[in-house]
């Protein structure tokens, strides 16, 4: 039964297809299952679940299903931490959580708030535009499959040297695809990061981050429950693109050169339609409204087989399929391939019977291809046939859910030691009021701090209306629904190089640092979502720094009662020997009570008083000073007091609340420097300040480009001063007062003036002078 007048593929193998019959009869046939990415083991185990070979289509299912990416299986031991540390206090708000598609938060009024972020990184080095797009559309559909309307995306972008010969065909493909999928579905993109390091180099780094909204009791999850309900499969049709992603594209590592040379085992990637996904949005959402879907999955990594596998395994009984009814796109596809096309802008609903008639004509009226390809039944095992003949018989937990785990040996690599060692104590600092002022400008217009406006210019940022601050701001913020006051603030942040010094603490400083920016704008934090990038996970290095950040995160989050709703781990982000920098991506949700009391980014009016919230100490290691001015990278980060920044969420919160903040900027890469110099240059106006003394004898490098956490430059009225004091008092808050804003320049005691605007076009001209040469 289908939704629309359409010729139906079926699979026409030029051999006949291999069946559980035929495995069973032929124990000792050669399987390529290396090349699928299983171990011998693993192949081992398998066949010992079936009690005889697997059939091709069944070795694709497991190849898929137990790949890194699918299966977790080198990360499950240590993601574990996420729910030991999770107190109750901390799930009160929680409608799902890790296991689901997207963790769902309760925000109160009835509605809810589902966020996700994930990662599509090598195909985003094979096919920068198709990689990035197909990104954004799966988590997009994630989203989609919580029973949410999707609302706003936001990504992570982290590639090679700015210079680099390659990251001038990456970034731009990247942007394009991340602008392209998200404008034409409609959805502003509220932020992010671009990153450059030499370590992304052939590993760019795509991580993409969505956020929905729904009413509590509209709540959606992937489930196949009540014998005879039926299997649907709507959207886009089945065809070639994408098979095999997951289990070798995204869970093997790039070999040859850092430069990207000689690269192993590259299936194509997945190609997407935007317009087709737009369509599937407003068609899942008018099939929620009318009751019509028991349980539903969307079709991303692994296809068909994630699909089937996780609904059947999830709910009370087995599943039948017939891939007969599939519609397909492409000729002659075998079993095998349609079980693990990852073809975008697919969805897999459960559908009682009496509804199915309802459901179809849903997807007639968007004109949405839709087949019932079979139903919910009474055994405890997925049976799938083709041509008539049962290709795939499994218990479906052990395609989905209890696949192999691995305690992946690790080690804190030797040269930790030395790495820590080796701080910025020796390095020259500037000390005269010119040399302070050129690194001032150096660092605004270096690729490390500069504009980011040439990438987020090809992105809509207020399409829907609902947007009421986006890059360059700290933060996104989003009104909830078209008439209310409450609205949601987002941040997406890592700081790579400090995770490499201190994996546990870079960790936590990422945490803390998305966090203070959602703080930014009055916000309170109210839930996590991370990316995990890292290396090999067979490198016991790799292992220890993954170990050592989850234990960091885990931690963090339960010092500042935020829970982690889920995420994605990405292992395997190395070319040759070369791994990338630990990236453990942070997003923090944030709930605004009145986003017309949202504070804005940069300086208020002239006149005001600008505000230093936090203490300053010498902690230059790591810093964007250290790798700009000395291309250097060592000792240790700067500490961080989770017990200070949740008290700057408090001050901050408060303050809005009261209306005492014209302006607000959190302090970090570049430090109280880079802040003042943003602040002026997104708010068009100038500043005379005198930065305070610090934590002991500080010297002018260190008061300026010290990167201590837990900071914020705010505006405030003149008349709300003492307001602002008393607060800070009340709370225990460090606090100093700056100077005030106004003039055409950036005034710093003991520093040569800098004007506004030179330093606005130092800063918005490093990136297209390099990617529109």
């Amino acid at each position: 039964m289908t939704a629309q007048a359409a010729p139906v593929g079926t699979p026409q193998p030029a051999e006949p297809a291999d069946t559980v019959e035929t495995a069973a009869a032929t124990p000792v046939r050669e399987q390529p299952y290396a090349a699928l990415g299983l171990r011998d083991e693993e192949y081992a185990r398998i066949r010992e679940i079936l009690g005889r070979r697997p059939t091709d289509a069944e070795l694709a299912m497991y190849s898929v299903m137990w790949s890194e990416h699918c299966s977790y299986k080198s990360s499950k031991v240590h993601l574990r931490r996420f729910g030991e540390t999770t107190t109750d206090e901390m799930r009160r708000h929680l409608l799902a959580g890790i296991g689901e598609n997207a963790g769902v938060v309760d925000v109160g009024d009835g509605w809810a708030v589902t966020f996700k972020i994930e990662s599509h990184n090598h195909p985003s080095y094979v096919e920068p535009h198709q990689g990035a797009a197909t990104g954004v559309g799966g988590i997009v559909r994630d989203i989609m499959a919580m029973g949410a309307r999707p609302v706003a995306v936001m990504d992570g972008l982290r590639v090679g040297p700015l210079d680099a010969p390659d990251t001038a065909r990456v970034l731009p493909g990247v942007v394009s695809g991340v602008g392209f999928y998200g404008n034409c579905l409609g959805l502003p993109n509220l932020g992010g990061e671009v990153v450059f390091d030499p370590t992304y180099a052939g590993n760019p780094l795509v991580n993409a981050l969505c956020v929905g909204v729904l009413r509590s009791e509209d709540l959606h999850l992937a489930f196949a429950s009540g014998v005879g309900n039926k299997i649907v499969l709507f959207g886009a049709r089945t065809g070639l693109d994408g098979i095999g992603g997951v289990s070798v594209l995204a869970s093997e590592t790039f070999t040859g050169s850092a430069g990207g040379g000689g690269h192993k085992k590259l299936p194509s990637v997945q190609v997407g339609d935007p317009f087709a996904e737009k369509v599937l949005i407003e068609c899942c959402l008018e099939l929620y409204r009318a009751g019509l879907v028991v349980g539903i999955q969307d079709l991303g990594g692994a296809g068909l087989s994630c699909a089937t596998s996780e609904l059947a395994s999830a709910g009370d009984g087995g599943m039948t399929i017939d891939l007969d009814t599939v519609p397909l796109r492409a000729r002659d596809m075998t079993p095998a391939e349609i079980l693990s096309s990852e073809s975008q802008e697919r969805m897999c609903a459960v559908v009682t019977p009496e509804n199915v008639d309802a459901f179809m004509a849903v997807c007639e009226r968007w004109d949405v291809t839709a087949t019932v390809i079979g139903e919910v039944t009474d055994g405890e095992h997925l049976r799938i046939t083709a041509g008539g003949e049962t290709v795939v018989d499994v218990p479906p937990r052990t395609v989905a859910h209890d696949g192999p785990v691995y305690h992946r040996p690790l080690a804190r690599p030797e040269r930790q030691d030395a790495l820590q060692a080796d701080t910025t104590a020796g390095l020259a600092r500037p000390a005269t009021p010119s040399e302070l002022a050129e690194t001032i400008a150096r660092l605004a217009a270096s690729p490390q701090l500069a504009s980011r406006a040439w990438v987020t210019d090809q992105y809509d940022r207020y399409v829907r209306g609902n947007t009421t601050a986006a890059t360059p701001t700290d933060a996104g913020v989003l009104r909830l629904d078209d008439t209310g006051d409450r609205g949601i603030a987002l941040s997406v942040d890592c700081n790579a190089r400090f995770c490499l010094l201190d994996p546990r603490e870079g960790a936590r400083l990422a945490l803390a640092e998305a966090v203070r920016n959602v703080a930014a704008t009055g916000a309170r934090p109210v839930a996590v979502s991370d990316c995990l990038n890292f290396g090999s996970p067979e490198d016991p290095g790799v292992m220890w720094q993954f170990a050592e950040a989850v234990e960091g995160l885990a931690e963090g989050c339960a010092q500042l009662g935020v829970p982690v709703t889920g995420g994605n781990v990405s292992f395997y982000n190395q070319t040759g020997t070369t791994a990338i920098l630990p990236t453990p991506v942070v997003g923090v949700l944030g709930l605004v009570e009145d986003v017309h009391r949202a504070v804005p980014s940069g300086f208020g009016p002239d006149g005001d008083a600008v505000w230093l919230l936090g203490g300053t100490r010498d902690e230059l290691d790591g810093s964007a000073w250290a790798g700009v001015v000395h291309d250097h990278l060592g000792g240790r980060p700067p500490a961080c007091d989770l017990g200070a920044e949740a008290r700057l969420v408090d001050v901050m919160a408060r303050g809005a609340a009261a209306g005492l903040f014209s302006g607000a900027h959190d302090v970090s890469d570049g430090g109280l420097a880079q802040a003042l110099v943003e602040a002026a240059v997104v708010s068009g106006r100038g500043a005379s300040v005198t930065p305070p003394p610090g934590e002991g004898a500080l010297d002018p490098a260190a008061l300026l480009f010290s990167e201590s956490a837990a900071r914020m430059v705010v505006t405030v009225p003149v008349s709300a001063e003492a307001d602002l004091a008393r607060l800070c008092a009340e709370l225990g808050q460090p606090a100093a007062r700056l100077g005030v804003v106004g003039g055409e320049d950036l005034a710093i005691e003991g520093v040569d003036p800098l004007g506004v605007a030179e330093l606005a076009t130092l800063s918005a001209a490093t990136l297209p002078a390099v990617l529109d040469a």
